[in-house]
């Protein structure tokens, strides 16, 4: 999927510096990332051009996880101009997710 971005340690603060941009933190074995995984693909289709939205493995990209204190996944964060603005932990249905993403949007 084109308007996915895959995050990593290396890119992240490049990649989340401007603009709205939601990212999940998941990995492979995680169930409930499962669940999360097609909403977020939706919503990068529904937003595109208008927020990032990508994906980070925690299990291959540790530093950044650690840096916003992830501690259970599916956590989904949106940033704004860099700054966290909201933090979801656990699977929560797309209705959430896009309230807060309005909620954010100019």
């Amino acid at each position: 999927m084109a308007n996915l971005v895959e995050f990593t340690d290396d890119t992240f603060k490049t990649e989340t510096s401007e603009g709205l941009v939601l990212v999940d933190f998941w990995a492979p074995w995680c169930m409930p990332c499962r669940v999360v995984g097609p909403i977020i693909e939706d919503l990068a289709t529904e937003y595109e051009g208008k927020v990032k939205v990508g994906k980070l493995n925690v299990d291959d990209h540790q530093r950044v996880a650690q840096s916003f204190r992830v501690m259970s996944i599916p956590t989904v964060i949106l940033l704004k101009d860099g700054e966290l603005v909201e933090q979801v932990v656990g699977a929560r249905p797309k209705s959430d997710y896009v309230a807060r993403i309005d909620k954010h949007a100019n």
